[in-house]
Parts: C-alpha cells; sequence; structure tokens
C-alpha cells in the first residue's frame, strides 16, 4: 500500500503506523496551509488532561505549505519543552530520549514543512522505521490506487473512518486518573513504550 500523508508536528500514532506499514509514503509538499490541524499542533497527556501544542505560524504566510514560515511569537519553544518535560517527565523512556529531542525545541527553523520533516527522520531513528518518503511536486487533488489519501482523514477535530487503525491500549503515566488516551501525538507512545514502541505500530 502506498499512502499520501500531510505534513506533521510529532504526529500522531495513527499517522505514524500509516509511515510504517506503507511501502512509499509521499507527502504533500504543495497544499495550503490548513489551521487547526497536526500540521503545526499535536496532542499530548498531562496530569491536568489533554494539552495540544501549537506551533505559532507567521500571519501572512500564504501559498504552499513548504512556504510557511514560524513564528517566535510567545516563546513557544520554551513552553512546549516545559510541557513534555512536566507530562512525561516520570514516564518510563523520558530521560532516554530527552537529549534527542531537546534541540527541535533550542534551535531556530525558518520552514514549518523542513522543521516537521527534521522531527519526522528523527523520530524514525528513534523507533526505528526506515520509510520510504517522497514529496509531491505539485498540489495532488485527487488520488486513486494504488495510494490512499490521509491527508484529511488524520485530523484532530473530525477524524474519517479508518478501519485499519484500532487504537489498543499501552501504558500511559496518567491512565489511572483520566484512563486510556487513543491516537496522542507520537512522543507519547515513545516516552511511554521506549524499544517496544515500534510493535504497537
Amino acid at each position: 500500500m502506498n499512502v499520501l500523508l500531510s505534513t506533521t508536528y510529532f504526529g500522531s500514532i495513527q499517522w505514524y503506523q500509516k509511515l510504517y506499514r506503507a511501502d512509499e509514503t509521499w507527502i504533500e509538499h504543495c497544499e495550503s496551509f490548513k489551521k487547526q490541524t497536526y500540521r503545526n499542533r499535536c496532542i499530548i497527556a498531562t496530569t491536568q488532561g489533554l494539552q495540544i501544542l501549537t506551533v505559532p505560524v507567521e500571519r501572512d504566510s500564504s501559498g504552499f505549505i513548504k512556504d510557511i514560515r514560524i513564528s517566535d511569537h510567545g516563546n513557544w519553544r520554551h513552553l512546549h519543552w516545559n510541557a513534555l518535560l512536566s507530562a512525561y517527565g516520570e514516564s518510563p523512556f523520558f530521560e532516554y530520549y530527552e537529549d534527542d529531542l531537546h534541540p527541535f525545541f533550542e534551535r531556530r527553523w525558518t520552514y514549518l514543512f523542513d522543521f516537521n520533516e527534521e522531527i519526522r527522520m528523527k523520530m524514525c531513528e528513534l523507533l526505528d522505521l526506515r520509510p520510504q518518503v517522497r514529496y509531491t511536486e505539485t498540489y495532488v487533488a485527487e488520488v486513486s490506487d494504488p495510494i490512499s489519501d490521509f491527508r484529511e482523514a488524520i485530523n484532530p477535530k473530525h477524524p474519517a473512518p479508518d478501519p485499519d487503525f484500532v487504537p489498543r491500549r499501552y501504558y500511559q503515566v496518567y491512565e489511572a486518573k483520566h484512563g486510556f488516551q487513543p491516537n496522542l501525538s507520537i512522543v507519547d507512545l515513545l516516552f511511554n513504550m521506549g524499544p517496544e514502541a515500534i510493535l504497537y505500530l
């Protein structure tokens, strides 16, 4: 199976499952930016419940997703890292991966797409995934077999039905307090399950 995915910021477990299981993955390089999607946000589990982390983008950014610039507004890098530290500092594998991920909140990237791709490559390294990834050269308006389109299906607010993705329980730090939370950011799976995360995918 080949899949078409949108770019994503510390993407959901479902997103990484598609990446892992696909023979070839195309990442949309030429679409227009869409607000309130995983393109610039992720969802983590905290002691207070779910928390959305959003990468701010420049208001005058327009055109293709590859041209969207990251904003430095609001000291977001510091806030995101502190949120991860607070949420997962007591998780089984946070200390193991901390040094790999902290640089993403210290260095400044100009473009959201490039930032997301650097994160994806690091997550693939940590998860031991070796996907075949290509980028679209023009906007793909319609997709036909053998490519499955998940650009809009993997969505934090209005996810489409996906019979191939059935969230299974794994250990989560705050499950006793809030119950199991499915399909969070891939960091939730990594920090809680470590090297066994790939078995879940």
